[in-house]
């Protein structure tokens, strides 16, 4: 069985407000122009988000835009008016390159970002089965093109995010899509290029990645604990409609969570969220009432041991 996580009663939610996946014709809520995607964060966070996990999209198309200038619109903002810890992506979007993709987090030097620990198909596709029309003609384009996608996220891809980022100070959301990303980690630490604690983000329910069962929770779980004992500090996100079921496991078990529309535009069956603050809102309902508490963004910065948000680049 795997371990409870101990962490004195404290679950850290992370917020990942818009992403690359998801496209407009989806939801008329997902978060586009720096407007929308300032807004939605700093909401999130007063919702209870820790951690705010964020992308850059074009205003105009809604595009993933993984340029240095696509972030200036909002990260000072945010920063303004939050203290919530801010993760920069270095997973982009899997039609970029890694240097590409790598670049807002080494110009801007967060305390957090996220690193991709090991390549995969990723099947966007299905999606096509739900969505017929589009608003603009990339959409179709990118959920098509995934049919034949694989998501690089080589041995020399990790290392050359690790060596770009790692000096600044920013440490790492670790997302492990499968049972071999945990192995990937544990690569990188016995090649002491990672630092404890690590912070192990288990996905589940994205098409080429591990499934949503709650065994295949449980898999991971145990699995990281084997790998990583107490060196690590673990975090779940839930794909689409497995959002807040995995959630709930998670925090059963004493882990951390994940929610946001990059993850889910939903807010339950058939129901679109409206914000990412309903997401926040609704995982925040399940901590309390298991008698947790929500980690304030201090608590999360010590939790995973970050530098502090007076030491990013904006």
């Amino acid at each position: 069985m795997p371990k409870p996580t101990d962490q004195g009663g404290k679950v850290i939610i992370t917020c990942a407000v818009t992403g690359a996946i998801h496209t407009p014709s989806m939801t008329p809520y997902l978060p586009i122009t720096p407007d929308q995607i300032a807004s939605e964060a700093i909401a999130a966070a007063e919702a209870g988000a820790a951690i705010l996990h964020l992308h850059a999209r074009n205003p105009e198309t809604g595009q993933p835009d993984q340029s240095v200038e696509g972030f200036a619109e909002f990260l000072p903002r945010i920063k303004q008016a939050s203290d919530a810890v801010v993760n920069i992506t270095t997973g982009g979007s899997p039609y970029m390159s890694v240097a590409e993709r790598a670049a807002p987090a080494a110009h801007y030097q967060p305390e957090v970002a996220s690193l991709n620990m090991g390549s995969m198909n990723f099947g966007l596709y299905p999606m096509l089965k739900r969505f017929k029309t589009f608003k603009f003609d990339w959409e179709k384009a990118h959920l098509e093109g995934s049919k034949d996608l694989v998501f690089r996220n080589s041995f020399q891809d990790i290392e050359y995010v690790l060596e770009t980022c790692y000096g600044n100070g920013t440490r790492f959301e670790f997302e492990c899509y499968d049972t071999s990303h945990l192995y990937n980690l544990a690569h990188f630490a016995d090649r002491g290029l990672v630092k404890a604690p690590f912070f192990v983000q288990t996905v589940f329910g994205l098409l080429g990645g591990i499934g949503t069962h709650p065994e295949d929770v449980m898999h991971m779980k145990r699995t990281a604990d084997r790998l990583f004992g107490d060196d690590f500090r673990w975090s779940v996100l839930g794909a689409g409609a497995s959002q807040l079921r995995v959630a709930a496991q998670s925090a059963a078990l004493g882990g951390n969570i994940r929610v946001g529309l990059e993850d889910s535009i939903w807010a339950g069956k058939g129901e679109l969220a409206t914000s990412n603050a309903v997401q926040v809102t609704k995982v925040r309902q399940i901590v309390e009432g298991l008698g947790l508490t929500v980690a304030t963004p201090a608590e999360a910065r010590e939790i995973l041991s970050l530098k502090g948000g007076d030491l990013v680049n904006f």
